[in-house]
């Protein structure tokens, strides 16, 4: 396939801003790496936040998208080759490389964080899935339950012991629903918060039991439901009231909270007996993430060994249909299009779904 050397993207620039450019420079393959034609890209949450505090201007933005290999760099071990239907996280608005990003005609992909579509998926739904695995994968087995990553092969033996309830706060968001399926195909049995009208697709995902997070009493009506008895918390939402809401739901032992944000001391400091940290998920690329402030994380090699297995595990759990995507909004569009999309998720619009771009 001839490839041209300049394409359309979408950058950063400025506070909260992004501009279309029509002539950014196509990134060139490096080791470990594919470039790849992008078919459909996903809208995050955090390409909203980026551009808020972030915005590194002339700098690629986007985390997710799906698309055709048209290159494949030297070192790449896991099958991928030209031609073949693929989905990745990537890095959008990279200050240390302005070229990672998803918003383009083209994209460089991080192999390791790469899968093959199977032929059930369309390049939408798989647009959706990449730094959602990426992000409830860590922040489960790394950060929350300090656990290797579990195997396919010996399912029922590894686990007999770990049959025990995980509270997943936002259960109805792209990564809930993916920690969801993760939890109960580990062998945890989890439990979720959620509005009465996601309920049932967040069950559908797995959860055993879903609280109504409006309710002032969530936290005492799940610490109850639990029998005072709940350690593990990964809260999707990761504001001041759902942080709240998650201690007070933890058991009198205490236990560990994972969010996906910086979270209030002020909060973290009523409960001694909770250990709370965050993910800041641009570690799993194993480069220094030169963020701004509590953002920044300096270069952390086994994160990218522990992307590497979590993306292979999760080619072979879509493989054999065992995870879904989350539910998408569909729309066909151009680049500068999804400016639109990016301010909804700002103000809070779009929820339950994620919002994907077919690219025309």
């Amino acid at each position: 396939m001839h490839i041209e050397q300049h394409m359309q993207c979408l950058v950063g620039d400025g506070i909260g801003q992004y501009r279309l450019d029509d002539n950014f420079k196509i990134p060139k393959c490096r080791p470990g790496t594919i470039l790849c034609k992008v078919r459909a890209v996903a809208l995050n949450p955090v390409d909203a936040k980026m551009a808020d505090y972030s915005a590194n201007p002339g700098a690629l933005g986007g985390n997710d998208f799906a698309g055709d290999v048209v290159e494949v760099g030297e070192q790449v071990t896991n099958g991928i080759k030209v031609d073949d239907r693929v989905f990745a996280m990537v890095f959008g608005l990279n200050p240390s490389d302005k070229s990672s990003g998803a918003f383009g005609e083209y994209a460089l992909a991080t192999a390791d964080l790469a899968c093959k579509i199977p032929d059930w998926l369309s390049y939408e739904e798989a647009s959706s899935m990449g730094i959602s695995i990426g992000t409830a994968g860590a922040a489960l087995f790394q950060m929350l339950l300090q656990l290797p990553l579990p195997g396919l092969e010996d399912r029922e033996n590894r686990m007999k012991d770990q049959n025990c309830h995980v509270l997943v706060s936002g259960g109805a968001t792209a990564t809930g629903t993916i920690a969801i399926q993760l939890l109960k195909w580990a062998g945890f049995v989890p439990i979720a918060t959620c509005s009465p009208a996601n309920a049932d697709l967040v069950r559908s995902r797995g959860a055993e039991k879903t609280f109504d997070y409006h309710s002032p009493g969530c936290g005492a009506e799940i610490r109850s439901w639990t029998n005072n008895s709940l350690a593990y918390v990964l809260d999707c939402i990761s504001s001041a009231s759902t942080m709240t809401m998650c201690y007070e739901a933890i058991g009198s032992s205490g236990g560990r909270y994972v969010a996906l944000d910086p979270f209030p001391t002020a909060v973290q400091y009523t409960r001694r007996d909770v250990k709370a940290d965050w993910l800041m998920v641009y570690t799993l690329f194993g480069d220094p993430v030169k963020l701004a402030g509590a953002y920044g994380r300096p270069q952390i090699p086994e994160n990218r060994e522990f992307a590497a297995s979590l993306f292979s595990l999760a080619q072979r759990l879509i493989d054999n249909r065992m995870l879904k995507n989350h539910p998408i909004y569909n729309r066909p569009g151009k680049l500068q299009d999804l400016v639109q999309g990016i301010e909804e998720l700002r103000m809070g619009r779009v929820t339950a779904q994620k919002l994907v771009y077919t690219l025309v």
